[in-house]
């Protein structure tokens, strides 16, 4: 029998033994939805919010007092209520998001063209809140220029000269481009999956075999150690590689299910998007899984390799952090740092930038070489006696 069929052989088992314990099964696909139902809950939460501003009504203390600021809040599709006696009270709570107190001199102070005072009271802590009082806020420095620009025409002055600068903005961001920013979190998840995936099969088919004394009899078997640890190794690809499909299959239906047009959002997440991202993906499944393996050779028990891999799994959050804060511009040597060349790949396939093969190929090549390395130092370990029978 060759060595490719010993191989496959131990995968399988390993395979078997590892969709038999259910409970790990469903812990490795867990993580991979995470992400999905967290962008998915988010987008609502946020759909809600928009579709609630375009009725929301807002509350003014002295109403009376500025009857043509009420007018023009109506206008703008703004219905203004009477406050309630205990307004600051109900926003500090939550109750009420924003409220417009119009000061009893500001029909005297807007007689004599003076400022008239008007006060803007919210919880800046509150999301939501925020977003509210922007727009009250807007809708203000919208109605004090219309003011200033009637009372220089009055003075048979022209309103040009208080506006000495004309910008105009030109925004070259594509539909595409903005739903890549809003969507960044995606590439993060992604690859968290690609190490979430494999872990209990790398834990198990290492520490968990030396704990439970199984380990012996398997290197009885004519089975060499390289084709012993590959086998184990394709093992946990394989469970990598589903969790990593499982998470684009979720993301590609959070997206479309998600109203996201209503925000002025286009994103494009198709069949050609997801075969880019599983390419970019894929490779970083095979590196994952070897250093895990070799991880969890080292330690002791399980629960001791659970304890490193666990660490371990607070890598995939460094690049995309640093991506989030400090924004690079891509360049093609990046694409041979494993995990940050992998977020940048998929942030790239997101924004829909035209990406060759120079970029996926690269990425694979060092994803592939350092997989190796793993995986000829895990050999290595098999051969240890110390490693194999220390309990």
């Amino acid at each position: 029998m060759s060595e490719v069929k010993k191989t496959f052989i131990v995968a399988k088992k390993e395979l078997r033994d590892h969709s038999r314990d259910l409970r790990s099964v469903l812990s490795a696909l867990l993580f991979p939805l995470l992400g999905p139902v967290a962008l998915a809950l988010m987008f609502q939460v946020i759909t809600s919010w928009t579709t609630k501003d375009k009725s929301q009504e807002v509350a003014m203390v002295g109403k009376v007092y500025a009857p043509a600021l009420v007018a023009f809040f109506e206008r703008q599709g703004l219905p203004v209520k009477d406050a309630p006696a205990d307004y600051e009270e109900q926003v500090k709570l939550g109750k009420l998001d924003v409220a417009v107190v119009v000061d009893s001199t500001y029909g005297a102070a807007f007689a004599e063209g003076e400022p008239a005072p008007i006060t803007v009271v919210f919880d800046s802590s509150r999301t939501k809140a925020q977003t509210r009082s922007m727009r009250v806020r807007r809708l203000l420095d919208a109605y004090g220029r219309q003011v200033g620009h009637l009372r220089l025409i009055a003075r048979g002055v022209t309103p040009d000269i208080a506006t000495p600068l004309a910008v105009n903005e030109l925004d070259l961001a594509t539909p595409e481009k903005m739903a890549a920013t809003i969507l960044a979190s995606i590439p993060m998840f992604l690859v968290f999956a690609a190490f979430a995936g494999g872990m209990y099969v790398a834990i198990d088919t290492t520490a968990g075999e030396r704990e439970r004394g199984s380990f012996e009899p398997l290197l009885l078997c004519p089975v060499s150690r390289g084709a012993l640890v590959t086998g184990k190794w394709l093992a946990t690809v394989a469970a990598a590689l589903l969790a990593l499909l499982v998470s684009i299959a979720a993301f590609a239906i959070t997206v479309r299910a998600v109203p996201l047009e209503s925000l002025g959002i286009k994103p494009h997440f198709g069949p050609v998007q997801a075969g880019q991202m599983l390419a970019a993906a894929f490779p970083l499944t095979l590196l994952a899984s070897a250093l895990q393996m070799f991880l969890s050779t080292l330690a002791k028990s399980f629960k001791e390799a659970q304890t490193y891999l666990q660490l371990f799994m607070m890598l995939p959050f460094i690049p995309a952090m640093y991506i989030a804060l400090a924004p690079i511009e891509t360049q093609l040597w990046m694409m041979s740092i494993p995990i940050l060349g992998q977020d940048l790949l998929l942030v790239d396939v997101l924004r829909g930038e035209p990406l060759g093969v120079s970029p996926f190929l690269l990425a694979a090549a060092v994803c592939t070489l350092l997989t190796a390395v793993c995986l000829y130092a895990t050999a290595r370990l098999f051969e240890s006696e110390k490693i194999i029978f220390a309990r």
